[in-house]
């Protein structure tokens, strides 16, 4: 079965056909609230966003900067944010919008849930995938077994010390998009987007032919194009929850900037700089 693979595919190449990066926004499940975080996806859905990640709060998240550790301590602290609110947020953006909505977790939670279990919930709730960064593609074969029975996308996370070799093999494992992190170390909005991402991009590409998406550090317009001059997409996660932080608990005015900057955003896809 296809299930929302498909649709996830075609966003991608549907924006490549309009000559421009596509947009994916990050955003984590239970914050500011379960429904305040559900109305923010929606929110980023309608300012432009091609695609988004729904992250799953972990109470460890170490590849994540202080912004997002925020977030998910406020969402599994203060909201108890569970996996069934996770799939809830998923179910209820993506009906919302029929657009893609991918799952974002560290992969110690899936384990313990059921591989079978969250790969069939996640794709019931109108999932197009899951973004495993600590999963090592060696250990992969269950989940990705699993996922390609349900129709979802499994994508893989690559990086700059990655070498050639090891690019190639998680690549062929992999299915939707690669995750190109642009630089080394934790998530979070950076001045730069760093040197080495077009080069991870140029690299990535040699050995597959998946859309290569980078992440890690794009907070402004003006990165959004200078990342889209060179990659199929472009993800932005900090920067959102920034957003909504810098508002508080004024939750409509927190989704109202979230609105407003993938808007911004989306118009520094469509315009990459030389």
């Amino acid at each position: 079965m296809s299930g929302n693979i498909t649709l996830l595919e075609q966003a991608i190449a549907g924006a490549r056909a309009e000559g421009r990066a596509a947009l994916v926004a990050y955003l984590p499940a239970g914050f500011p609230t379960v429904d305040g975080g559900i109305e923010a996806v929606k929110a980023a859905f309608e300012g432009g966003a091609d695609i988004v990640e729904v992250g799953l709060p972990h109470s460890d998240p170490v590849l994540d900067g202080p912004v997002i550790q925020t977030a998910d301590d406020i969402a599994l602290n203060r909201n108890h944010v569970r996996i069934a609110d996770v799939l809830r947020t998923v179910r209820e953006a993506f009906e919302a919008t029929g657009k893609p909505v991918l799952v974002m977790t560290y992969w110690n939670p899936v384990d313990r849930y059921g591989v079978e279990r969250f790969a069939a919930e996640l794709a019931a709730a109108g999932g197009a995938g899951c973004i495993l960064p600590d999963l090592p593609v060696e250990e992969s074969e269950g989940w990705r077994k699993a996922a390609f029975a349900h129709g979802l996308a499994t994508v893989f996370v690559v990086a700059p010390s990655s070498r050639d070799e090891r690019l190639a093999r998680i690549t062929a494992a992999g299915s939707g998009f690669v995750y190109a992190a642009s630089l080394m170390g934790v998530t979070g909005t950076r001045d730069s987007v760093g040197a080495q991402a077009a080069d991870l991009v140029r690299r990535t590409r040699a050995v597959t032919d998946l859309p290569v998406c980078v992440g890690l550090g794009v907070s402004n317009a003006a990165q959004a194009a200078e990342v889209a001059a060179f990659a199929d997409g472009v993800i932005v996660g900090s920067a959102f929850v920034k957003a909504i932080l810098t508002h508080g608990d004024d939750l409509a005015s927190g989704v109202a900037a979230v609105r407003e900057l993938a808007a911004a955003l989306a118009q520094g896809v469509r315009r990459p700089s030389a």
